[in-house]
């Protein structure tokens, strides 16, 4: 059975930064395809904020550019999300999204706020 497990969340105030991880059981991070974050705010749809395929290259969303780098530990089998420079927007809840020969896996998300 696949578990994502998120942790890292948490308050702080804008220019601030946090660390978001998302480990891993049950499969093997090196033979994973790819692995995104998302968010979701209330009352909006769920965003996608970056993702990092197996080959290592990245995709981030143009809100976050610059701002957040995703990466990933093969030996702990764990993916992470750096926030710096966090704005209010940013607030949401973080949910790490990950591939396994073609299947989705989800975790149950984090919750990032962000004060002014």
């Amino acid at each position: 059975q696949v578990q994502l497990v998120e942790s890292g969340g948490g308050l702080v105030q804008a220019g601030g930064s946090l660390r978001l991880s998302c480990a891993v059981s049950g499969r093997l991070l090196r033979f994973n395809t790819m692995m995104s974050w998302y968010r979701q705010a209330p009352g909006k749809q769920r965003e996608l904020v970056a993702t990092i395929f197996s080959g290592g290259s990245t995709n981030y969303a143009d809100s976050v550019k610059g701002r957040f780098t995703i990466s990933r530990d093969n030996a702990k089998n764990t993916a992470y999300l750096q926030m710096n420079s966090l704005k209010p927007e940013d607030t949401a809840v973080y949910h790490c999204m990950g591939i396994w020969s073609g299947l989705r896996y989800w975790g149950q998300g984090t919750q990032v706020t962000v004060s002014s």
